[in-house]
């Protein structure tokens, strides 16, 4: 049976599509069932509604706080059944409260090599990596836990940081990985072989 998936985005929404046409070719045993951004303008939006997803805006400066925000956003994803949920570039720190609701089904890509560059997101995490003249840097997806860019690192990729790297081309590969890591990861959670074992996942054999 086929594992259903929520997405929360911000932006552009490149990793959802990626997530959206691994479901699409089969190399998922999931179907994407919900996306939420709190962006009006974000453009993951229409991908979602391109692909007849249904797409939904929740504004967070609707809402007197953070708790009701993720209320809104927890009656969405629990209306669904949805037994993932996936952050893409989703721009708002989740309260232990949402973290708790899904603890152990919430995944997020973070665009280094965690634990180093922890709280660093978009280009400011490139821009990190140049300044701090590490030669290999690359994408984390991870558990989320009540602490940033601090859960359970289910698999990582590796990039080499070249010696006439800029953000730009760095960014672009780095993102190409984050799109197989992420599949990767999703794919292993679907078929339940992903164990949390203290702060540590374990990766069971077929």
């Amino acid at each position: 049976m086929k594992k259903r998936i929520g997405v929360l985005v911000s932006g552009r929404g490149t990793n959802l599509q990626a997530i959206i046409d691994a479901c699409e070719k089969g190399e998922i045993p999931a179907e994407v069932v919900l996306v939420i951004s709190n962006k009006k303008d974000a453009y993951a939006l229409e991908r979602a509604k391109r692909h007849n997803i249904p797409a939904l805006f929740i504004s967070h400066k609707a809402f007197p706080n953070r708790e009701e925000f993720e209320k809104a956003l927890i009656a969405e994803l629990d209306k669904r059944e949805v037994d993932l949920v996936c952050l893409a570039g989703f721009m708002r720190i989740l309260s232990p409260y949402f973290v708790n609701h899904y603890r152990g089904r919430i995944m997020n890509i973070h665009p280094a090599l965690l634990p180093a560059f922890k709280g660093l997101y978009g280009e400011k995490v490139h821009e990190a990596v140049l300044a701090s003249g590490a030669k290999f840097t690359g994408c984390s997806v991870h558990f989320v836990t009540e602490d940033v860019d601090s859960g359970p690192i289910i698999l990582q990729r590796v990039v080499e940081v070249k010696d006439d790297d800029t953000v730009e081309t760095l960014a672009e590969r780095v993102l190409k990985e984050e799109h197989q890591a992420y599949k990767e990861a999703i794919k292993l959670f679907c078929e339940d072989r992903l164990a949390i074992v203290g702060n540590r996942v374990i990766r069971k054999r077929e």
